[in-house]
């Protein structure tokens, strides 16, 4: 469609690209956008602050972080924890006053009743010169007073004394649990593990090698990582190689090529890397954003 026809107002079919351009001016609807390359992180860019990692570490879920960037997030979330826990123990204290003091006004009201109870039991003599007839007016007269007084005793919503009150939103118990931030699985400093990767050229300091677009390769066979290539790191060692090395050398005889060490399936682990900007690549690369939806009822 060319530029004049997007913007064709005069049409008489209401065309894709003017549906997506009256729902981003209307701010109702769900919107997803595909992302581009530039909007995806590298694959050794920490989780947390999207730069270069110094001193990375890896979870069991294969996220990449920096050790200093996640050890603040750890220690941030472990007094969230601390400050809500004692929030709720001040608000479980407080209803369990509340309730204290329910059960005395409770008792009391029931010791009010029962020496009223007692007091009405005393017995009235019968006049005997009273009829039925003045028994009933007297009775009828009784019920109407009665329902006059219950009728003015009847709560008006509009007056502020007698309108429903706003209860404070009870606080749930917190999870003493630190969660990762992207898996959101449970997460300890004794789960993290060392990544050391191999530099493309070891003679180049960080800055320069910060520069440059292909910055490490595989510990074993020396291939150029990157978002395109699939990673893995051995937890033994902490080396970075390629899935492919995985599959070909080292699932073989499960041995870590750097260290020498015995593998098991759990010692390695996948990388979690950026996308490309391709389909291709396997990475979800949308972004949506969810927002109320207008409903049309018909009659």
């Amino acid at each position: 469609m060319t530029r004049h026809g997007k913007n064709c107002t005069a049409g008489a079919v209401y065309t894709y690209h003017e549906k997506k351009k009256d729902t981003a001016s209307s701010g109702y609807g769900t919107q997803s956008v595909r992302l581009g390359k530039d909007a995806i992180k590298d694959f050794d860019c920490c989780c947390l602050s999207l730069q270069p990692c110094r001193d990375p570490v890896v979870t069991k879920d294969g996220y990449l972080y920096e050790k200093e960037a996640i050890l603040q997030y750890i220690l941030h979330q472990k007094t969230e924890i601390a400050k809500k826990m004692k929030a709720y123990e001040k608000q479980k204290k407080a209803l369990k006053s509340e309730g204290q003091l329910e059960s005395k006004s409770e008792e009391r009201e029931r010791a009010e009743k029962f020496k009223q109870r007692e007091n009405n039991i005393v017995s009235k003599p019968i006049n005997p010169f009273t009829s039925e007839s003045q028994k009933g007016s007297s009775s009828a007269s009784g019920s109407d007073t009665g329902a006059s007084s219950s009728s003015s005793a009847l709560p008006s919503f509009w007056i502020p004394s007698l309108t429903p009150e706003a209860k404070p939103t009870l606080l749930k118990k917190p999870s003493k649990t630190v969660l990762c931030p992207m898996s959101g699985c449970p997460l300890k400093m004794s789960d993290l593990i060392s990544v050391r990767f191999t530099p493309l050229d070891p003679s180049l300091d960080r800055v320069a090698l910060l520069t440059r677009q292909d910055r490490y390769v595989c510990a074993v066979t020396k291939d150029t990582l990157g978002n395109s290539v699939p990673c893995a790191v051995l937890r033994p060692s902490g080396a970075v190689v390629t899935m492919e090395c995985v599959e070909k050398l080292i699932q073989k005889d499960m041995i870590d090529p750097v260290t020498g060490d015995e593998l098991k399936e759990k010692d390695i682990i996948p990388l979690q890397r950026g996308g490309t900007g391709f389909a291709g690549s396997g990475v979800d690369l949308k972004a949506k954003e969810a927002r109320p939806v207008i409903r049309l009822i018909r009659n």
